[in-house]
Order: C-alpha cells, then structure tokens, then sequence
C-alpha cells in the first residue's frame, strides 16, 4: 500500500485526502506529495506547500492573500447564497488589508498575554468541575464520552466566560459549531452548506441579540468590549462585522481546542511513558503540548491566493494560482524536524505551524496553549488508571479533523 503511494502524481495524492483513507491517515499522503518537492504544482491554477519554510512563507508572504470576497467572486458567484460563507467572509479569518488590519487590531485587545494569564484560575476552576462530573459519571465502571464531557465543555466554558455568554446557552453551541465550521472546509463542499447555513443563521441571531443587550447594558465582558469598539472608536466594526466575528470567535474559541485535548489524550494513551511524566511534573507540558500541535495538528490546510506573480523559495507561483498550505504536512518535514513520524515531547527547537503564522496567526493561540497546558496534567492526575473504553471515531473533515468520540474508562 504504501508504495503504491508514494509512486502517486501529486493530483492523485491530493485526491486522496478526501477519501476513507485519507481521513484516516493523511500523512502518507502528504508524503506522496512532498515526493515531488515542498511546493509542487497540482494543476492549472493549484499548488500544495508541503515543507516546513514553504508553508511558513506562504503563511507570511503579503501578496499571497486569503480567501475573500473578491476570489470568492471568481471562483463560485453564488457563494453569497448561503450565509454561512456570507458571514465568516465579513470576519478576520477571510480579509485582507486594510479590513483585515483595522479588525484584528480591535480584537487582538481580548487576547494579551496579561489577560490570558488571569484565565487561569478559571480555567483551573472550570476543568475541576468537569473531572468531577467525569469521576461522577464513571463512577460504576461506565465509559465516559470524553469528547462530550471534557474536550468540548472546557474550551466553551472558557470562551462563554470571556464572551459573557449565559452557562444555559452554551449547551447549544456544540452541535450548531460542528455544523456551521462545515463552512470553513472550503466550498467544494456546498452539498453541505445547508446545516451550516442554518447554523451560522441560528448563531448570527443569537449574537446580533446579545450586541443589543450589550449596547444598552454593557458587562465585563468581550462582547462589550467590542461593541464599544464598534460604536466609538475610530476603527468601526460595520453590524455584519461584528457579528461575523463574534460567530468566528466563539467557533474557533473552542473548535481547534477540543481537538487539541483529544488528540493529546490520544497520544497519552499511546505513549504511557510520556503520560506517565507529565502526571507526575506537570512542568513537562508545555513541551507535550507542542509535541501535540506538531504531531497531531488541530488545523490540518489553509489556503492562499498569488496577488501577482511571484517567487516562493525558488518555485515560480503565478498570479492567481491559489497555493493550499498543508500545515500539517508541514509539521512533518523531515528537513525541519528529524523522525518527524515520532511522538518526541522534549523536541528541540519546536514551532509548529498549526496556528499558522504572519498576518494571519491565529488570535486565541495563546489561550488554547494554556487550556491544554493546564487541563492535560490535571485529567492524568485525577485519574491515574485512565484508558480507553472503546474504539474512537474521527470526523469526517480535512481542516480540522480530530476525534469524534473518544470513550474512556475512568478507572
């Protein structure tokens, strides 16, 4: 199988990825892609960076653009149809200078380094109410769906709390995310959009609602925060902009950290050793939680589009040719990091490119680091005796792909 592979043209390889067994281990595939170099050319008009500095620099090159309303306009005119790309397309995640610019300075406020800092109570807080409820439910041997009762309950927690979202109105948020980031793999996928469109529909009311009540009685909250922004300072957020970002934040606030605590409880259960020193010097996390992002990234391709003609790293990427970065692929280069198919915590020199990097680098990175910095030591102490309580599943996703259900015994 594996030669089979590595022999494909990289179009087929590419294909590949959305097949059962491109879900299930894309890394061969990416691998059959770098075959042919780091940034190869797919097709007409596509191209794959697959090395570590390719991706890097595609990441951070200002003439390779994100997606946006002007290349949606090009590649599929009735995108605006559905409001699910309707609205991501008036967030940070797909503009470009100046919208881009004068957003991201707004919201980059919620996201210092002091603010994440005083998070972490809370965050201590809120994951020993969940392991409580986890030691609760598998009290009498019965398997505890870690996914549901853990991974996606914290990270939503701690997004709630900083937007000043109602504990009652968070249990909601799970399933309308899984359908609305439907939207972000891209619009290949439009016979999905349907759910995502009611999703993002459901999701748009709710925060336009929550605007309002914040603009009459504000709180200490991001929402207020923003709204304040919007209305008084010189950098405006237009309504649709508010609300597209308000939606993006609460699916990215807990979306990629969800995956990231289920993968590095995957590989805890994978690699005993590992876990059994990060329960017992907690100081250790921060370098399983790279090891995490680079091995297992949360965020697997993003894309870019060529302004104009231009060189990458001695490949020629012409104008409007879109460029799909692998990061994850990326993150497996073995000119940038040695035995890139090892689980290897104490990995020198580590930078991930799973939250990306440039313009673009994703704003709530900081805060996911620390949940999972945090929550991953504490769940292995709780329960010494943790495994798995049968087969996970993962979702059908090449973007953000993770688990689906990961049943555990509690012990």
């Amino acid at each position: 199988m594996t030669e089979y592979v590595m022999s494909m043209r990289p179009r087929e390889a590419l294909a590949a990825l959305v097949s059962p067994e491109g879900r299930r281990d894309p890394y061969v595939f990416y691998d059959a892609i770098r075959e042919h170099g780091n940034l190869v050319r797919i097709k007409p008009g596509l191209m794959a960076a697959v090395g570590y500095d390719e991706c890097s620099r595609a990441l951070r090159e200002p003439r390779l653009l994100v997606q946006d309303a002007k290349s949606h306009d090009l590649l599929y005119p009735d995108w605006r149809s559905h409001s699910s790309l309707r609205r991501f397309t008036d967030s940070v995640l797909y503009s470009n200078p100046p919208d881009h610019s004068r957003m991201r300075r707004v919201m980059s406020r919620a996201f210092t380094p002091r603010r994440v800092a005083e998070l972490e109570p809370a965050i201590v807080r809120m994951a020993d109410r969940l392991l409580d409820r986890m030691a609760d439910l598998g009290s009498d041997g019965t398997p505890v769906e870690f996914m549901a009762e853990f991974a996606y309950r914290l990270p939503v927690a701690v997004i709630g709390e900083m937007l000043g979202v109602a504990d009652d109105d968070r249990i909601w948020f799970r399933a309308a995310v899984e359908d609305v980031t439907v939207a972000l793999e891209g619009i290949s996928r439009v016979s999905r959009l349907d759910a995502a469109n009611r999703a993002m529909d459901e999701l748009a009311s709710y925060f336009a609602e929550l605007v309002d009540q914040r603009r009459r009685h504000p709180a200490d909250d991001l929402v207020s925060a923003l709204v304040t922004s919007a209305d008084t300072d010189g950098e405006r957020f237009s309504h649709d902009e508010l609300v597209g970002n308000l939606v993006l934040l609460l699916a990215a606030g807990f979306d990629t950290t969800t995956h990231l605590l289920g993968q590095g409880l995957q590989l805890a259960f994978e690699n005993p050793d590992q876990a059994a020193g990060l329960r017992t010097q907690p100081a250790l996390a921060s370098g399983y939680v790279e090891e995490t992002l680079r091995f297992a990234a949360p965020v697997h391709a993003t894309s870019r589009f060529a302004e104009s003609d231009m060189d990458v790293l001695g490949t020629f990427v012409p104008e409007g040719t879109k460029v799909l970065v692998l990061l994850a692929a990326g993150n497996r280069d073995p000119l940038r990091y040695p035995s890139p198919h090892r689980f290897v915590p104490d990995r020198p020199d580590n930078q991930p490119l799973s939250f990306g990097a440039g313009a673009h680098f994703c704003l709530g990175a900081p805060l996911a680091r620390v949940e999972a910095r945090i929550a991953l030591p504490m769940l292995l102490r709780r329960f010494p005796r943790l495994a798995p309580a049968g087969p996970a599943t993962y979702r059908d996703r090449l973007v953000v792909p993770g688990h689906e259900r990961l049943p555990v015994a509690v012990g």
